[in-house]
């Protein structure tokens, strides 16, 4: 059996890892000041976002992620055809409509794909199986890392289901934004009230930032750091302690809304770094899609790995 893998844009993972695996990405349309983005993970168009020096007044585009007719005509023109199953693993079901667009999509695709097979020469049953990552940005990263590592072994769609299922569910997703004044523009402009102007005011006279943090389709601070860059130190610190303590999943992602340079400029990246290779974790580094700049500013850091419950202090 045939199978691959499709993830929305907004789902941090490196580019080299989308090409290494096959997967194919969902497009979000962003809306900048008259200037149109196709954001599909695509590195030219992310530099030419960040070139054109969008990043610090996109707080009021408009971002259109791939419509229930779009995600039926990829699959029914592209990938009924190149596969016999495929997973599509999305961002969280709570904090945006991708989810359920590809669920509405699948009925009709499940519906229609005999007659494209047929239409093609080929036969048999297609499948497909959407899966609620229940994270944000690179808190997806771990759940699709082990979708590909299982498609790759050949194991049962039954099985990978149930097992990326379970690190979904056991994926933690953490944030880091520069600007808190940015985070709250973006916020009112959804519509979400998680970021006061009370607080925004406060933390950038104080400079203080907050770690936020997605898990089980939940999102909220956990900790309140001053600087930037001691935020960043505390955020890879936890991240080494986990490595150190074991993951479910032997990957942490790293994503980044700017050069990916300037993360090894950052305290405890090194050993965070050192951590991954002594534990044998792969530590995989990713630019920030523009939809995650978008929604939380340009030079944010976002880092997610997969663990047992437990309690992240900071």
């Amino acid at each position: 059996m045939r199978m691959g893998l499709a993830i929305d844009a907004s789902c941090d993972i490196p580019q080299k890892f989308l090409d290494d695996h096959g997967v194919t990405v969902m497009p979000i349309t962003v809306r900048v000041d008259g200037e149109t983005f196709l954001d599909d993970r695509s590195p030219a168009e992310v530099r030419r976002f960040i070139d054109r020096k969008l990043g610090d007044r996109s707080h009021s585009a408009e971002t259109e992620p791939c419509s229930v007719e779009d995600v039926q005509r990829l699959f029914l023109d592209k990938l009924v055809l190149e596969q016999d199953c495929v997973f599509c693993l999305t961002v969280t079901a709570t904090r945006s409509p991708i989810n359920d667009h590809v669920n509405k999509a699948s009925f009709a695709v499940l519906k229609h794909y005999r007659a494209a097979r047929e239409k093609a020469g080929l036969s048999g049953q297609f499948l497909m199986r959407v899966v609620d990552t229940r994270n944000l940005f690179a808190g997806t990263a771990p759940a699709i890392v082990e979708a590909a590592r299982l498609i790759g072994l050949g194991e049962t769609p039954p099985a990978i289901r149930e097992r990326v299922t379970h690190i979904a569910n056991h994926s933690y997703g953490y944030m880091l934004p520069r600007d808190l004044y940015y985070l709250r523009a973006r916020a009112k402009k959804k519509g979400d009230r998680s970021v006061g102007l009370f607080s925004a005011v406060l933390g950038s006279a104080l400079d203080i930032k907050p770690l936020l943090r997605a898990f089980r389709g939940e999102t909220g601070p956990v900790g309140k750091v001053r600087g930037f860059e001691h935020g960043a130190e505390s955020l890879f610190g936890y991240a080494e302690r986990r490595v150190r303590a074991g993951l479910l999943v032997p990957a942490v992602c790293v994503s980044y809304g700017g050069d990916l340079t300037d993360l090894d400029k950052l305290p405890g990246y090194a050993d965070l770094r050192a951590a991954c290779a002594e534990h044998g974790v792969e530590l995989m580094e990713a630019p920030m899609s523009i939809t995650g700049m978008v929604n939380v500013g340009e030079g944010a850091i976002t880092l997610g790995l997969a663990a047992e419950d437990h309690e992240a202090e900071f």
